[in-house]
């Protein structure tokens, strides 16, 4: 591979860059180093001030800028164009996106411009003997592969919670690069109606230091009154498995796993939860993980720090008294 350095997609939200760009920052940046080229970032929308002196500050060399008021709206389409326009000034070995709605879109699209696939939902990566390599889960998260690439750029989108931010480092200097893109309204096909969003009560599940998750285990929506009463106790967030949200029990905006958010907390208590890979793979970076299920056999149990074989009828209200007290 005969380009070098990182390219980064920064994603902005209310005027600053999201939490999962700064672990692109993170794992971009020392791959830029290990392959001797420069880490580079690409933000798109205005108010974007504010974004950019956080990237430099985080490990970004230079941040390329699309700032047009008539994109104050997303568009994929038009973001493709701008993403596109940024790699070829750039010429990187690695275009890294995050593992998002919008991440998740944009670089299977971005893949097949570039005659290539993508590597989705990274979670670590490399560089051995001057090759690029990547490491994605698979099977559900019961196994790792790691993945080369044979043409350039290589694309990725990164999962969240799986690399550590670099801290900022205030004074650092970076460069500043306009993108003058001329983007022609017909190549915008789908048009924003409507914004709805959702409101999240106290802590964000996937900023939570403590996470109560739930599942089917819990027989029905009524079983997350007593989840939401300890989250708010422990001054956490409740999350829930796949089952539980595709059941209803639950809004799918708090799913946890591969299908929904991934969180990496102090401690995850997953009550309920039958251990299937999918979501263990959303709460395998949990630092402390409790498990209460009543089948004593419960996969989750191989996961666990700690295990209660317990009807969570029986077991909640005595932590939650103890919790109060």
């Amino acid at each position: 591979m005969s380009a070098t350095g990182v390219l980064i997609w920064a994603e902005i939200a209310d005027g600053a860059a999201t939490a999962s760009s700064y672990e692109l920052l993170g794992l971009g940046r020392r791959l830029a180093d290990d392959m001797g080229g420069p880490l580079s970032a690409v933000v798109l929308g205005p108010e974007s001030a504010a974004a950019i002196e956080q990237l430099i500050s985080r490990g970004a060399d230079s941040v390329y800028v699309f700032d047009d008021p008539d994109q104050s709206e997303f568009h994929t389409d038009a973001a493709l164009l701008v993403l596109e326009a940024a790699a070829d000034k750039v010429e990187p070995a690695l275009f890294l996106l995050p593992h998002s709605s919008y991440g998740t879109e944009l670089a299977p699209r971005l893949a097949f411009r570039n005659e290539s696939a993508p590597a989705m939902g990274c979670v670590d990566g490399r560089v051995e003997d001057g090759k690029l390599l990547l490491t994605r889960p698979c099977y559900g998260g019961r196994a790792r592969a790691v993945v080369s690439f044979r043409s350039a750029p290589a694309i990725a989108t990164l999962r969240p919670k799986s690399q550590e931010p670099l801290a900022a480092e205030p004074g650092r200097q970076g460069e500043t690069i306009s993108l003058d893109i001329n983007i022609p309204p017909e190549t915008i096909r789908v048009n924003v109606r409507e914004r709805r969003q959702n409101v999240e009560q106290g802590v964000r599940l996937d900023e939570a230091e403590i996470v109560i998750s739930g599942g089917r285990g819990l027989g029905g929506p009524d079983g997350f009154k007593i989840l939401e009463e300890l989250a708010d106790a422990l001054g956490g967030a409740v999350g829930a498995s796949r089952p539980a949200c595709d059941l209803g029990w639950y809004p799918q905006a708090h799913q946890v796993g591969i299908s929904g958010k991934t969180v990496a907390p102090d401690l995850y208590i997953a009550v309920g939860i039958s251990g299937a890979g999918q979501h263990m793979a959303g709460c395998a970076g949990a630092k402390v993980l409790v498990a209460i299920n009543k089948d004593p056999d419960a996969s989750i149990f191989s996961y666990a720090h700690i295990g209660i074989a317990s009807e969570y009828q029986e077991i909640l209200p005595e932590i939650l008294e103890l919790i109060r007290r």
